[in-house]
């Protein structure tokens, strides 16, 4: 059986990895392998996950395709979009393309989905990725785990070094909460098994430890076995935002990874006993165990690492990724929307913008300048239903590469009206510093105004057609 391993450099797809070459003949993969060395059953493999085609390229004879994917870490120099809105575009790409090569399952590594009406925006895009994951017809196997307890990765390190850090802690009204904290070796053992397992129809796993626990018994318990006393006190008026900004201080965590962990803490995250499978959910390492073994877990030099968090300001290439969503009417298709937002770029333009369609491409011009600058070439080849694609092909405000892949898609989520306008690769011409203070805010303002229009149409159409439909004489 041939595995492909997303995520393979991160903490958790390192361990796993070294859980399933002795059986598996595994495929990792990375964004970045000048690091990576092939082994006996380990081949590594570079695939940037927003690119299509790098995805499509990996997954040949591949039999199950592991996600362990999140868009925490940065990727361009700017990012102008939401990270759920960039989950549901990688999570998208990983299933079309594995439906394209034939793989026989997907698993997912997720968290424990609390039965809210209203979710955080974490727990949300966990949730939305699960669907889109499982929406092109590989039955897709998802274990979502609690709070994740070992030596690196990104829950357990903020809680440690808040109670390493302070002398003493106040509690927020979360901190009474519950969760069932794991250990990472259970989770690397429930993977392992969730692999062996053969279903024909998408499936959800709770996972967790033995023990249910609030996140104050969590810090009680995790001071006790660094042997610390830690006064605490509580203070439920503090609201989460204000929980956010102190905890990014003391666990000097960047906040891309703090805000969003620390939003789903208002829920709480246990198993529920219809997601229970026996023999995976059900793990026998109480809290302190696995505490005990995540501290020990630092000094030993076997176990994989994180990686270090990049900073946008050592990413090598000035470039840009810019994801909007916007409601369209139910009546559109993915067709009609890149075709409307190009006649209305001009229309809104006035006589200050000109947008020119020839055959597959489209030129945009400004009075300024005698030559377009920006100009698209539509892919048919890249296209189909629910994704239309064009590549920024050049253009005075474009940089022109030979193996450029600057481009422009409209993508459908689900089955809904709901459409990701997301630009990759781009890289302007203007000077960084001047392109973050002018292009780039601009370009922020068109989105937003035509999200703004197209969210108009549809209340009006949608209201128009609903109306139409429950007319007697429609019928």
């Amino acid at each position: 059986m041939k595995i492909l391993l997303t995520g393979a450099s991160g903490y958790i797809g390192g361990n796993l990895l070294q859980s399933l070459k002795e059986d598996y003949e595994v495929v990792a993969i990375s964004r970045n392998t000048k690091n990576k060395e092939d082994e006996q059953n380990v081949t590594w493999k570079e695939a940037d996950l927003y690119s299509q085609i790098d995805i499509e390229n990996v997954m040949e004879d591949i039999d199950i395709a592991i996600y362990l994917v999140h868009s925490m870490q940065p990727s361009s120099k700017l990012s102008q979009a939401k990270f759920k809105d960039m989950d549901a575009i990688l999570a998208d790409n990983f299933a079309w393309a594995a439906k394209r090569k034939g793989v026989k399952r997907i698993i997912y590594l997720s968290g424990i989905i609390p039965d809210d009406d209203k979710l955080s925006e974490h727990l949300s895009s966990r949730l939305e990725c699960e669907k889109i994951l499982g929406s092109y017809g590989i039955p897709v196997s998802t274990l979502r785990a609690g709070l994740i307890v070992g030596p690196k990765g990104s829950s357990f390190p903020i809680l440690y070094n808040l109670v390493k850090r302070l002398p003493a802690l106040v509690l927020p009204a979360w901190a009474y909460n519950r969760t069932h904290p794991v250990a990472l070796k259970d989770v690397i053992t429930g993977l392992s098994k969730v692999v062996k397992r053969q279903p024909e129809e998408n499936e959800s796993i709770d996972i967790g430890g033995p023990e249910e626990k609030t996140y104050k018994e969590l810090f009680q318990e995790t001071a006790e076995e660094v042997g610390k006393k830690l006064p605490m006190m509580d203070l439920p008026i503090i609201p989460i935002f204000l929980s956010k900004l102190w905890v990014r201080l003391i666990a000097q965590k960047p906040k891309e990874m703090v805000y969003p962990l620390l939003e789903s803490l208002t829920h709480n995250m246990v198993m529920s006993k219809k997601n229970y499978v026996e023999g995976i959910s059900n793990t026998r390492t109480t809290f302190k165990e696995s505490v005990r073994m995540a501290l020990d877990g630092e000094m030993d030099q076997n176990t994989p690492s994180a990686p270090e968090f990049v900073s946008r300001k050592d990413l090598e290439k000035n470039d840009v990724k810019s994801v909007q969503r916007i409601r369209i009417p139910k009546q559109w298709s993915i067709d009609d929307t890149a075709d409307y937002y190009v006649n209305w770029l001009s229309r809104i333009g006035g006589k200050f913008i000109t947008t020119q369609v020839q055959d597959a491409e489209t030129s945009i011009t400004l009075p300024f300048f005698n030559n377009p600058i920006l100009i698209l070439e539509r892919s048919e080849e890249r296209s189909y239903e629910d994704r239309i694609l064009y590549y920024i092909k050049g253009g005075r405000f474009s940089q022109e590469r030979k193996d450029g892949r600057a481009r422009l898609e409209f993508r459908r989520i689900l089955d809904t009206n709901e459409v990701l306008v997301a630009i990759h690769e781009y890289e302007p011409t203007l000077p960084w510093f001047v392109y973050t203070l002018t292009q780039a805010k601009v370009h922020l303002l068109v989105m937003r105004a035509f999200g703004f229009e197209t969210a108009i149409l549809a209340n009006t159409l949608d209201s128009k057609y609903a109306k139409y439909a429950s007319s007697p004489t429609s019928n």
